[in-house]
């Protein structure tokens, strides 16, 4: 079966090239992904309609390239013992951050991730927006104060306003009864 490939399909054969494959290969893998079409006439000339709007689709990546290399993406998360996270940061949380804080939506599976992020600290991370237009972007983990560390720090701020007004009270108590004293005297 000949079809004319769409998208670069690796180790087989790249975007705009005809090509002989396997008939089941064509028909249940190549052409339902709409990797590539059947060879037909009209065939070439729809993909190389589709391979100008690529060309223009580069140039849009290599600008979001630009504004995405170099950026801080900071997350923060529930973090144990020596730093290990409660979980742990994967790409689909990096893509949301990067829409929250940048306003850019990328797509999670372009988020290049060996294995999700599990210790604090800083990473370097890769988004792979075309096969040659890769910006690196620095993730920040950073540990997310529990519910109970916010209760301790309430308490504390409490308990320190609740003893200057125990010690105020127990100030203007005394000067009355000063007062009721000098007044019971004359």
């Amino acid at each position: 079966m000949k079809v004319v490939f769409l998208q670069d399909v690796p180790n087989v054969a790249k975007a705009g090239e005809t090509k002989e494959v396997a008939d089941g290969y064509g028909r249940n893998f190549l052409i339902p992904r709409k990797l590539a079409l059947l060879a037909r006439s009209g065939s070439a000339s729809i993909v190389q309609a589709r391979l100008k709007t690529g060309t223009q689709t580069e140039e849009e990546l290599l600008e979001l390239s630009l504004r995405l290399e170099g950026t801080e993406v900071t997350l923060k998360a529930l973090a144990g013992a020596q730093g290990r996270l409660h979980g742990s940061i994967t790409s689909a949380d990096i893509a949301s951050e990067l829409q929250v804080s940048t306003g850019l939506t990328i797509d999670k599976r372009k988020i290049d991730l060996d294995k999700p992020i599990r210790q604090l600290g800083s990473h370097e991370v890769a988004i792979k927006l075309a096969k040659d237009i890769i910006p690196k972007i620095k993730v920040l983990v950073t540990e997310e104060e529990t519910e109970e560390e916010k209760k301790k720090e309430e308490k504390k701020g409490k308990g320190k306003k609740k003893e200057k007004k125990g010690k105020e009270k127990k100030g203007k108590e005394k000067k009355e009864k000063k007062e009721k004293k000098e007044k019971g005297k004359e």
